[in-house]
This record gives C-alpha cells, structure tokens and sequence, in this order.
C-alpha cells in the first residue's frame, strides 16, 4: 500500500505542476496579440489547455478518493458490489474504483 500511496502522490504532483502552467498560459492569453488571427489562435490554445485543466483536476478529485480508500482500508475493493479490483485494473488505473463489471454497467447509465 506503500508503493500505491507513493504512485498517487507523484501522479498528483505532476498534475498539480501541468495545472498551474496551463493557468499561467491562460493568463497571459491576449498579452502578445498582434492581429485577429494571432488572437483567434490563442483562444482556441486557451480552450484546450482549458479543457485539460478540467481533466487533470478530475483526475486529482479521484486521486483523493483513492487516497480516501487507501486510508479507510477499501482501496482495490470495488464500490458498487464490494468484490475485490482485478490487480491489473488497479495497476493500469491506481485510481479505479469500480471492478471491470461494475465499472461497465456504471458508464451505461443514463
């Protein structure tokens, strides 16, 4: 579990580090803006680092509740039936909450 922790801690780290880049450049979005073109292109560069902010700080809301499992002594036990996380799911996705079965039916919900 020592090793897991670790893994999360240094995933959370880099994504901490790529959101406050990805903020810095939207904040200076428009500071060098020389044409309409120019600013048409740095607003398209802004929504997609936009939109991977959003992704990488999902990411880190799952990274707090595997971190949340971990301490509860849950981590790698599925959060729908309770039966155990195949080990190769949790090692391909430190963050998995949900068996393979469960995790299927959950993303065909409406």
């Amino acid at each position: 579990m020592t090793e897991i922790a670790a893994r999360l801690d240094e995933r959370a780290r880099q994504l901490e580090q790529w959101i406050a880049a990805g903020q810095v450049r939207e904040e200076n979005v428009g500071a060098e803006v020389t044409d309409q073109k120019d600013g048409a292109g740095e607003e398209a560069r802004a929504e997609v680092d936009s939109a991977g902010i959003e992704r990488h700080l999902a990411e880190l809301r799952q990274i707090e509740q595997a971190r949340a499992r971990l301490a509860a002594g849950t981590y790698g036990q599925c959060v729908d039936c309770g039966e155990k996380i195949a080990p190769g799911r949790l090692q391909a996705q430190l963050t998995a909450a949900r068996c393979t079965a469960c995790q299927a039916q959950f993303e065909r919900r409406p």
